[in-house]
């Protein structure tokens, strides 16, 4: 391995990192907001709110991201929507995420104990109420497992973005390796830096659940 490269092209690389992170973070925040949203709605709407919302949770997780990511893309301007690279990488990671995000919350909603939800209603809480106080601090516990795991799989989603000219880590390690032939070193480090990338978000989460459950232990 030829480390000499790094001297070079370790700047370009540095910032192909710092990207992906901010990629990641934003799509992973952005798109659970969005799928907040939408399990709220499928919860508390008319017949024709939940039929739009599932035929749109159906449509997203039946295509693949790339197909996604080209027409928002390349077909937006057809419609006037034209967008640089980056804001479409980030709306095309939100787009992506929020269905799956929006069944995570479904299930952690309907894994919270009716009972629950009676005694605040019988006691006058709203339902906003009801949904911020009962139904996310107890389907939380049940949803920080998948919610972790699928923002892992969003850390992998990030390097399509080199597809439409993103400058994360996938792009800038395709520069430095058709510039210096050294595929191995710069897929290399790109593969060390994802695994190590997936463990600090596994621990968080692991931290983060131990969090939330001992929180709701001590408020009982």
């Amino acid at each position: 391995m030829d480390l000499s490269i790094f001297s070079e092209y370790g700047p370009r690389l540095l910032a192909g990192f710092r990207l992906t992170i901010i990629c990641w973070l934003l799509g992973t925040v952005f798109g659970a907001a969005l799928g907040l949203l939408i399990a709220v709605a499928q919860r508390y709407g008319g017949r024709s709110v939940r039929w739009a919302l599932q035929t749109y949770i159906e449509l997203i997780r039946g295509t693949p991201f790339l197909v996604q990511l080209f027409l928002l893309y390349y077909g937006g301007p057809m419609i006037g929507l034209r967008l640089d690279p980056l804001p479409a990488g980030l709306l095309g990671l939100t787009i992506y995420g929020s269905p799956y995000f929006a069944e995570i919350f479904r299930s952690a909603f309907r894994a919270v104990p009716p009972g629950l939800i009676e005694a605040g209603r019988a006691i006058g809480m709203t339902e906003l109420a009801i949904v911020r106080r009962i139904l996310l601090p107890v389907g939380l516990v049940s949803a920080v497992p998948a919610l972790v795991n699928f923002s892992i799989i969003l850390t992998k989603e990030t390097v399509i973005l080199s597809i439409i000219t993103v400058p994360e880590i996938m792009y800038q390690t395709q520069y430095m390796a058709t510039m210096t032939f050294t595929f191995l070193e710069g897929y290399f480090t790109l593969a060390l830096f994802f695994w190590a990338f997936v463990e600090v978000i596994s621990r968080l989460g692991r931290r983060l659940e131990r969090r939330i459950t001992r929180h709701l232990i001590e408020r009982t």
